[in-house]
């Protein structure tokens, strides 16, 4: 180990982006003299307005969570039976389709871009199925076109699990505006946060009553009740958080694009390392940093060695949502998800991580994996 190669301070694998401490401070004031803290707040209100604005798509609906947006998007279009998705992703994906009497079925992921390959769908096509639950893995966005297509052959939904993609544009459009439904988390830990929540953003307008009615207890009135729904309300601190962090998303993103081609030059002429790119047809938002080694040993000894010198990398996904120990799922029919999940590792990245730190973890990997260079600090 290269003692001078040691942070002095714990490198996570990510940190939440913060605003100015006064201009949240601003947009809080109000509300101690409305009172008003949720139920569709003024803040509320304004954050879905100017989200709608942003990613240039006309119908959005906010939540306390992503989890709970994507279980409300599952349960607005009656789904029955089968859900095809993939087991390659976090495990509120599978958990909320389970959670809504559904059976997931996973399709195995495309080696490349780590989504769910849509040459491999059509064969899990039975009479149960419903929909398509696909993921933007990393923020790389699916093959819209090519999912849009088989669920229009066979009568399908489709919902997107958007969790890491909040502005990413797929040739100039976002990708907000895909499938019957998208489910954005803004978790503290993504790329756009309000401390907790999330958002579904959909094509049928006329979805709106039924979506509001699922978060608020299935109520459409004070006196009626026409959905078993749940209480998945977004408040008004979360509301004035996403504000203040959509003031500066731009900026944020573009701080994030510095780390993650650092990395890329860094690391690209490294052979045990596949690194992670996007298509020129993508306007990516940099959620994430994987790389993929050569095996399960030298991922997990990397990870190991990492920690050594004060940085955190995550094995993420690992293990697949098929090997949890609460459900008794075949992961035979998804090698390559399952080759990808023994491989993968997350490498620290978030905005505020300078270009400097960034470059220090490359030569603690390239030393580690016997690629020592003379510092080019």
């Amino acid at each position: 180990m290269k003692q001078e190669l040691i942070f002095e301070d714990l490198i996570t694998v990510t940190q939440p982006s913060l605003p100015d401490f006064n201009s949240y401070i601003e947009h809080i004031k109000g509300i101690w003299d409305r009172k008003w803290l949720t139920n569709n707040g003024p803040l509320h209100e304004e954050f879905k307005e100017k989200l709608s604005s942003y990613l240039r798509t006309p119908n959005v609906e906010l939540f306390t969570n992503g989890h709970l947006a994507l279980e409300t998007a599952i349960k607005s279009l009656n789904l029955t039976g089968e859900v095809i998705t993939t087991p390659f992703t976090f495990a509120s994906t599978i958990h909320a389709i389970t959670n809504c009497n559904l059976k997931p079925i996973f399709c195995d992921v495309d080696p490349v871009t780590y989504n769910i390959d849509i040459n491999k769908i059509e064969s899990l096509i039975t009479s149960e199925t419903s929909a398509i639950l696909a993921v933007h893995v990393f923020g790389q966005p699916c093959d819209v076109e090519g999912i849009e297509r088989i669920a229009e052959t066979h009568n399908l939904k489709v919902i997107y699990d958007a969790a890491h993609a909040f502005g990413v544009k797929v040739n100039g459009t976002d990708i907000a505006n895909f499938g019957d439904i998208s489910m954005f988390s803004f978790h503290a830990t993504k790329v756009f946060h309000s401390i907790e929540g999330g958002m579904l953003s959909y094509q049928d307008e006329s979805l709106s009553t039924k979506l509001r009615a699922l978060k608020n207890f299935g109520m459409t009135s004070a006196e009626k009740v026409e959905y078993v729904g749940s209480n998945a309300k977004m408040n008004e601190f979360q509301a004035a958080m996403g504000l203040c962090n959509l003031e500066k998303i731009n900026q944020d993103i573009s701080l994030r694009k510095e780390v993650f081609y650092t990395y890329h030059e860094w690391l690209n002429k490294i052979d045990s390392i596949q690194l992670f790119n996007f298509e020129n047809s993508i306007t990516p938002n940099f959620s994430y940093y994987p790389i993929l080694m050569d095996d399960y040993e030298q991922r997990n000894r990397l990870a190991m060695r990492l920690k050594e010198y004060n940085v955190v990398a995550r094995k993420y996904f690992y293990p697949l949502c098929s090997q949890f120990d609460c459900y008794d799922f075949s992961i035979e029919s998804t090698p390559i998800a399952a080759d990808i999940s023994d491989r993968v590792l997350c490498l620290p990245m978030y905005s505020e991580l300078s270009v400097e730190n960034a470059k220090q973890i490359c030569e603690i990997i390239r030393y580690e994996l016997g690629d020592e260079i003379v510092s080019r600090y």
